[in-house]
């Protein structure tokens, strides 16, 4: 060791810095080891490509880089050790001994205007000293390293107060080691135990296994018999499948690693790999499951996929990457430009993050796509698990409509047992149909027996029968599918140009019905007033006496009990109720009307025949008791 020691002092600024990292901005202590792994994998990286155009440059050659980690727990040190490319003097001194450059005040201004510690500690990388969080758990670091190519090295050492010193160091290898003399463990302060051998094995699982070099370690271990052996593990898989050609993946490979992120012991749907260069490089590996977790309609599911920058680990559930309704996606996303502490916050305006976001959009719905067209027993499989989650990108993803409404797949009244998607139906359309009709409800067995259903069950039109609950939502929003518009058959006018028997009804016949029961419409609007906006006749009915429908932008009984669960106060709609002039009890209400129209059971009656159609679609009666009795009346009357 050289004796001459050069001590230079941190500058102001640069001490303002230095207290933030090592007191303030990272809230995760175990980070530091992945920022040292990721400087140290940046070396090897280096190295290996120096060694491209400079065969000269390394002694040992490059058959063996590696990162080690070293535990002295009598001098309580963890050193971080490369074989990597090392640095001069006066690059270390550039790198880590001096960060009071020119972008420090700006650095720290920047800091200082920041609300939260996360974007703070995404600046911090931004400005690349993320060395420095060895200091949040380190009462000193030491630095010795040497550059390839050269025959002398440096030591750098601070205790990340108010300087620093460099001295020469001789007799190094070529590359970096980086010695830090551990604070005591302390559980309030958030300081594990970073000599323990489990911690570290954990720490390097999390943030660091798909690293490509290897991390090793010196282990000990005592057999049965006492004896203490020494053997040398390597911490992580460097398995990262998504930067390897797809043609060198096998599918066992695959799904042993969806397994592993996914904790899915059954193989996966569909496999999607991909590599984006340019601008903004990036691999991803995703997966979509084939079946649905337990919580994946859950407040508590959580969205998004494991974001890594270079094969280190930065968050899970990266929000910014993966839209809510694809939240069942699992996967990785590998980017090689972004700062290792790039905060959740950043990455949502990030612009390049939101192109890699929308491409993994476009390739996701697109794998879909392709399985619809190619095996649609598995597509069915997938829509039945995570049909309900594709549903909600109608309402989240405007730009991605089109594509969503072609995956649709729905129950009908076409087939008992298979689904359709939109594009079935529309082949399927009677000659002149323009609209593409459905019902909503709670079961499909509710939704075939509305008496809604009738008149197109008579007249062969086939309906969709929707009973998700977001269904209720997407329908309203989604105007039409290929040009042509979707109804409710619950809302507003029905007009089929024919009646039940399939003869076309002509003007004549319309007109005199309407005359039939100018009288008897509006006294049944005024008598049932409290709870209707309006009675008329109906063309959708064939069997049943009534129902009621809404205006076709009115919000239906099931949204508005959904809005109302939400704590959201919304004014009751009140709805419209149909009669059917050809059945017998109408008929005879408009007999006993035109004879005595004051009689006091016309109003029981009415009120029965508008309880009568609430129930018949599933709704809750507005005071059933009443109800009741007067069904009851009426039955005993009749007896």
């Amino acid at each position: 060791m050289a004796s001459s020691v050069e001590t230079l002092e941190f500058q102001a600024e640069t001490r303002q810095l230095l207290r933030l990292v090592i007191h303030s901005i990272y809230s995760n202590k175990d980070i530091f080891l992945r920022e040292l792994i990721s400087n140290a994998s940046d070396a090897l990286d280096k190295l290996r490509l120096a060694s491209l155009t400079d065969a000269d440059i390394t002694e040992n050659g490059t058959a063996d880089l590696h990162i080690s980690l070293e535990v002295d727990k009598d001098a309580r040190t963890l050193t971080v050790r490369d074989n990597g490319i090392g640095m001069t003097r006066d690059e270390l001194v550039e790198l880590i001994g001096t960060i009071a450059k020119s972008g420090t005040a700006s650095l720290l201004e920047k800091i200082k205007e920041s609300q939260d510690a996360a974007t703070a500690e995404s600046l911090i990388g931004q400005f690349g000293v993320g060395f420095y969080s060895a200091f949040m758990v380190a009462d000193k670091v030491t630095v010795r390293t040497r550059r390839a190519g050269t025959d002398s090295g440096t030591q750098w050492e601070s205790d990340g107060e108010n300087s620093y010193t460099v001295q020469a160091a001789d007799d190094l290898p070529v590359g970096t080691s980086v010695t830090l003399h551990l604070k005591p463990a302390d559980s309030e302060d958030g300081l594990a135990d970073y000599l323990s051998e489990p911690k570290i094995r954990q720490i390097v699982k999390r943030y660091s296994d798909f690293i490509r070099w290897p991390i090793r370690m010196t282990t000990d271990r005592t057999d049965a018999d006492g004896a203490i052996t020494t053997d040398l593990d390597t911490l992580n898989s460097m398995k990262a499948l998504w930067a390897r050609p797809r043609s060198e993946v096998s599918e066992d490979e695959y799904h042993e690693f969806y397994q592993q992120i996914s904790h899915d012991w059954l193989p996966p749907a569909e496999t999607i790999h991909m590599r984006a260069e340019g601008t903004f490089e990036y691999e991803a590996l995703l997966f979509i499951p084939s079946q649905a977790p337990f919580d994946l309609y859950s407040r508590e599911s959580k969205s998004g996929v494991q974001l890594y920058v270079k094969r280190v680990f930065i968050m899970d559930d990266c929000e910014a990457l993966m839209p809510h309704y694809l939240r069942f996606v699992k996967g990785v996303v590998d980017a090689h430009d972004l700062s290792l502490n790039v905060s959740r916050e950043l990455l949502q305006h990030d612009r390049q993050i939101q192109g890699v976001r929308r491409r993994l959009i476009k390739k996701v719905l697109g794998a879909i796509k392709d399985m619809q067209a190619k095996d649609a027993e598995r597509y069915s499989k997938v829509w039945a698990q995570f049909g309900r989650a594709l549903k909600e990108g109608l309402l989240e993803d405007p730009d991605n409509t089109e594509v969503l409404l072609e995956l649709v797949s729905a129950a009908s009244t076409h087939d008992p047992e298979k689904t359709t998607t939109l594009r079935e139906y529309v082949e399927r359309m009677k000659d002149g149909q323009d609209t593409i009709y459905y019902l909503t409800g709670e079961s499909r067995a509710m939704v075939e027996n509305s008496p809604h259903m009738e008149a197109f069950a008579a007249k062969g039109y086939e309906v969709l029968i929707l009973t998700d609950p977001i269904d209720e939502v997407w329908v309203d929003q989604v105007p039409a599918f290929d040009g042509h518009r979707l109804q409710s058959i619950a809302k507003g006018q029905v007009d089929l140009d024919e009646t039940a028997d399939g003869e076309n009804e002509t003007d004549t016949d319309k007109a005199q019905r309407e005359q039939d029961f100018a009288v008897l419409l509006p006294w049944l609007t005024t008598t049932l007033s409290d709870h209707v906006k309006q009675v008329r006749l109906s063309s959708r009915l064939t069997t049943s006496a009534a129902c009621i429908v809404g205006d076709a932008h009115d919000v239906t009984p099931t949204l508005e009990k959904m809005y109302r669960a939400m704590g959201q106060q919304i004014p009751t709609v009140k709805r419209i109720l149909e009669l059917n002039p050809t059945h017998p009890l109408i008929t005879a209400l408009r007999t006993a009307h035109h004879a005595n129209a004051e009689a006091p059971a016309l109003t029981e009656i009415a009120e029965l025949i508008y309880g009568s159609a609430l129930l018949a679609e599933g709704g809750d009666l507005p005071d059933p008791a009443r109800f009741t009795r007067l069904l009851t009346d009426h039955l005993t009357r009749t007896l």
